[in-house]
């Protein structure tokens, strides 16, 4: 086990479950690991959907590692992973938890063939201007912050990842931030945008951000009342899901698919 993270008894790593030949891409957040999608995951593989999530770069080992990364570290391993998937499979959907929402948004802006984007309280913005600064101005002092989490929520126990906030690797989720802003209008694809009501890691106007950003005609933005930031783990984990595999099979029958 981990020492290094909280709730190292989960499995976390890299995981690829096959299935029929629509695959779905699913990418987990900052500080996270692939405990936080495999929920989800298990969800589709279970109704026919070959589904890939890789651990991105610098999460699962010590946050002292995930320091040394670089956003595009976290974008190059998703593109290898969605490069074998759909070799794999005729379509790819693609979604991402927090972060690794922002990774889906700029993998979905550089494959347009991805057929749907899931994005599950992207990171695009901080609830706080302060919070913002606070990261641009201690990363270089202070390698290792607090970590808010969701403990007292459904999705405590069920989330894997570290207990504390590496600054740095910070500082780089909000270059990746930047990079996503400008690149959204090249997001075409159908896309659903969920979020906690109770979120406090992402601003609230975030959602309405990425629809405003993003050139897709079919966007549907959808709040979940009872959960905090981890939708896919929270209490209503299995409504998200269900949301999710409607979208899918909603896409799967439109004409242009």
């Amino acid at each position: 086990m981990n020492a290094a993270l909280r709730n190292p008894h989960l499995p976390g790593e890299t995981f690829f479950l096959e299935g029929g030949p629509v695959g779905v891409l699913l990418c987990h957040g900052y500080t996270a690991t692939t405990a936080e999608v495999r929920l989800l995951g298990d969800y589709l593989h279970a109704r026919g959907y070959t589904v890939s999530a890789p651990l991105l770069p610098g999460h699962g080992t010590t946050p002292q590692e995930m320091n040394r990364c670089h956003w595009q570290d976290w974008a190059d391993a998703l593109e290898s992973a969605y490069t074998a998937l759909a070799a794999r499979c005729d379509k790819v959907f693609a979604g991402g938890e927090s972060m690794g929402g922002l990774l889906t948004l700029n993998l979905a802006s550089r494959h347009p063939e991805v057929l749907g984007v899931m994005v599950y309280a992207a990171a695009l913005k901080l609830p706080s201007a302060t919070d913002e600064l606070a990261i641009k101005l201690l990363h270089w002092l202070m390698p290792l912050g607090t970590q808010k989490g969701d403990d007292d929520s459904a999705a405590g126990p069920r989330w894997q990842g570290y207990p504390c906030n590496p600054l740095p690797a910070a500082r780089q989720m909000l270059k990746l931030q930047e990079v996503v802003t400008a690149r959204l209008h090249k997001v075409a694809q159908p896309i659903l945008i969920t979020q906690g009501r109770l979120d406090t890691a992402v601003a609230a106007e975030a959602p309405e951000m990425i629809a405003a950003g993003v050139s897709s005609e079919d966007k549907t933005i959808r709040w979940f009342e009872e959960s905090t930031h981890c939708v896919l783990l929270d209490q209503e984990w299995e409504a998200v899901a269900a949301l999710s595999l409607d979208f899918i099979e909603r896409v799967l029958a439109a004409p242009s698919a």
